[in-house]
């Protein structure tokens, strides 16, 4: 039976602008310098727009099946990918069922997104988009790979920007999409596509 943090998590809260009885300090800091530095309207819509889109992998997961479809001599590789963030995302599900470190919830700290659980520890769209971006980086050119690092290090920043986790979630959440990630390629590599 789940329990109250397996439901869904904070919605979006209102502007905090009174002072707090509770000093922000350490992570909370972090995120409210974040916050009070990037949190304007275009870089909210950035990422809200990010969170939507790496909800569940899904934006990932039609990335990958569109490269299977559009890339046909790679298809094998484009979809192994996709398992492999699939893989990535559903790891950092289990972690968190596991850790169970409870979402931001500091006065100060804005909540500006909903979440579909009050489980915050690692960022599932960390992982899921950092995995996204070294397998299907790899299938891409220069510029796309660097598109693809950028696109990660920027969801990353957008889930401290959101208020919905603390830094080190970020940080263990794109280490394991990085490890995910990489342990796949090994195994897509060893597997050439053998023809059409």
């Amino acid at each position: 039976m789940a329990d109250t943090l397996d439901r869904p998590g904070p919605q979006p809260t209102a502007e905090v602008d009174a002072p707090t009885d509770t000093p922000a300090t350490g992570e909370i800091a972090v995120l409210v310098t974040v916050q009070d530095t990037l949190a304007g309207d275009p870089v909210l819509r950035v990422a809200r727009g990010m969170s939507l889109f790496g909800e569940h992998a899904a934006g990932w997961l039609a990335l990958g099946i569109a490269g299977a479809v559009l890339d046909r001599p790679r298809r094998r590789e484009w979809l192994g990918s996709a398992a492999a963030v699939a893989l990535a995302h559903g790891t950092s599900i289990g972690v968190k069922r596991v850790v169970r470190r409870r979402r931001p919830d500091h006065p100060s700290v804005r909540v500006l997104v909903g979440t579909p659980s009050r489980l915050s520890f690692p960022s599932s769209h960390a992982t899921s988009t950092t995995a996204a971006a070294v397998l299907y980086g790899g299938l891409l050119g220069r510029r796309a790979r660097a598109g693809a690092t950028a696109t990660a290090g920027l969801m990353a920043l957008s889930r401290l920007v959101l208020g919905v986790h603390y830094p080190s979630d970020v940080a263990t959440g794109t280490a394991l999409g990085a490890a995910v990630a990489t342990g796949a390629r090994r195994v897509i590599r060893r597997n050439p596509t053998t023809g059409g």
